[in-house]
């Protein structure tokens, strides 16, 4: 029999996103080492648990080679550490020390997490909002929203601050760039 990888973080997430894999984990965890006996924890049906058990035991994170079903607390192990050992991925490498570490604070796979409360935090992340839009463009409220809300739910208030610090002029109904960086 050959050596089997590893499952990633990344895989063993994927397994644990699902509801009933994650009842029928649990179950085992706690001690059910039988398809019976994790039914009845689980209040699921045969066939569910069948199917997420599958799923379970392909990734590598439950095994039943044994008679007996248990976690396999290994996999865990190993993929936090290759999860750790891994140097961090940032978007933002080639702005300056401060910028950059604003939008690694702020934003996640080209999402704003939060706004910023602080001022010159929220500078930052509202320049970089503004190179959203294309200098010399109108745009509409519902676009000016559109595009904002790719960024973040609260497009009202990111409308409003983009105003404010001069970054998006606005006259009757129609908004445009008015300031920020240009992006090279």
């Amino acid at each position: 029999m050959g050596l089997v990888a590893e499952p990633s973080a990344g895989a063993i997430a994927g397994a644990l996103a699902d509801e009933h894999r994650r009842s029928v984990f649990a179950a085992i965890q706690l001690g059910s080492e039988h398809v019976d006996a994790v039914i009845a924890a689980t209040q699921l049906t045969a066939a569910q648990v069948g199917k997420a058990l599958g799923k379970l035991v392909d990734v590598g994170i439950v095994d039943g080679s044994a008679g007996r079903l248990r976690v396999v607390a290994t996999v865990f192990q190993h993929a936090a550490r290759e999860a750790l050992a891994r140097p961090p991925i940032t978007e933002h490498d080639e702005l300056p020390e401060h910028a950059r570490k604003v939008m690694n604070a702020f934003v996640a796979d080209g999402r704003l997490l939060s706004i910023p409360s602080s001022p010159g935090k929220r500078l930052v992340i509202l320049d970089w909002l503004a190179q959203s839009f294309e200098p010399g463009r109108r745009y509409s409220e519902a676009m000016v929203n559109l595009v904002l809300g790719k960024r973040h739910a609260d497009t009202a208030a990111l409308r409003r601050y983009m105003v404010d610090e001069g970054l998006l002029d606005r006259e009757a109904g129609e908004y445009w760039r008015s300031g920020g960086t240009v992006a090279g």
